[in-house]
């Protein structure tokens, strides 16, 4: 996903000046972005550098072909374009996984740092939790990048690392930059979010569309894929004699034998897991409702995907089930975004005499 916005304007687009083109970046020309921008976002894929990858990391620029993490590379050839043309967006934003703090050994972080240090930007990093904004685990790292030159309110700087904000795995991939990265980063300092007062349960649907309720059956079938510390959650949940919303995953373990077996793994801490595009099984969560003796069964719906992303039911969601559930699980957490505009990009802008509610998330 690339997000360019532009301070052409301070009023509401019209006509031909709203455009959204969506298409592989790499085919995205510099004369198609007009003017200078305020913010570029980039949220390239994520694959190479989870878990669920193979190490492929962001590769090179001149290989980027190769991986789709490597999508950074040509939404940096963009980058460089508008900068040797004088039009270098006066912020980057760079979203990704977490795992990009240690795919091949910091490598790949060592790289996004080098090439934001070189194109003449003073930048960091922060890893935000949804779990403040929504009832969803979901850690992500945000690259915050400021063209030298703008002014940054001194607020907005530590001196150190911050907890909460820049866990022991930013502060080691940190410590692994080379010197030039080094002496343009930032420690940004973000402001505490509100208590999150709403829970799984807030947000399960009484009456779910694209989803059915699983038979008395296919429930028992779920709960034999657990193991006794599971099945023990199960049964505390009933003990507390109140409705209680659990979410499952299914997951490949090995057995006391050694042999990889399929289980299902629950959680009654009153968050959902951290979604994902539905690509295979174990990416689809199932939710677990529990009342007494109770036990129901079903997928997560896509509604309730949505929100778990922040967004509100007005949002139109794609009308096939899988489409709407891989719109949310490879998005962003809209709270989160539109917490770091009102809290960072903002007073940035502010302070350098730009409109600030060109920023929305």
């Amino acid at each position: 996903m690339i997000l360019i916005r532009s301070r052409r304007r301070a009023t509401a687009p019209t006509g031909g000046d709203r455009e959204l083109k969506c298409c592989d970046v790499a085919q995205i020309a510099v004369s198609e972005l007009r003017g200078i921008a305020d913010l570029a976002w980039a949220s390239f894929p994520c694959q190479d550098l989870s878990l669920a990858g193979e190490g492929r990391g962001l590769g090179v620029a001149a290989s980027a072909a190769a991986t789709r993490s490597g999508a950074f590379w040509p939404f940096w050839a963009l980058m460089q374009a508008l900068a040797g043309e004088r039009r270098a967006p006066r912020m980057i934003v760079l979203e990704n996984v977490c795992g990009v703090l240690s795919s091949r050994n910091g490598a790949d972080f060592a790289l996004i740092g080098d090439a934001l240090a070189r194109a003449g930007y003073r930048f960091g990093a922060v890893v935000i939790d949804a779990r403040h904004f929504v009832p969803q685990s979901r850690q992500r790292v945000f690259f915050i990048a400021i063209r030298k030159g703008e002014a940054i309110p001194g607020h907005l700087i530590a001196d150190g690392p911050l907890p909460g904000w820049h866990p022991p795995a930013l502060a080691q991939a940190h410590a692994a930059l080379d010197a030039t990265a080094k002496s343009q980063w930032l420690w940004w300092r973000v402001a505490q979010p509100a208590s999150r007062r709403e829970i799984l349960a807030d947000l399960v649907e009484d009456s779910p569309a694209g989803v059915v309720w699983n038979s008395a059956r296919e429930t028992e079938y779920l709960l034999g894929l657990m193991s006794p510390l599971n099945l023990a959650k199960v049964q505390a949940a009933r003990n507390q004699k109140q409705k209680i919303a659990g979410c499952v995953c299914r997951r490949t373990r090995p057995d006391s034998m050694g042999v990889r077996r399929q289980r299902a793994e629950v959680r009654f801490d009153d968050i959902a897991g951290c979604l994902r595009t539905p690509s295979g099984g174990s990416s689809r969560q199932t939710l677990l409702i529990v009342e007494g003796n109770s036990l129901r069964s079903r997928l997560l719906s896509p509604r309730e995907a949505a929100r778990l992303m922040g967004l509100a039911d007005s949002y139109v969601l794609p009308a096939r089930y899988n489409d709407a559930c891989h719109l949310a699980g490879d998005g962003v957490c809209v709270p989160g975004v539109r917490h770091i505009a009102q809290h960072l990009l903002e007073p940035v802008l502010a302070a350098n005499a730009v409109v600030p509610a060109l920023i929305a998330a």
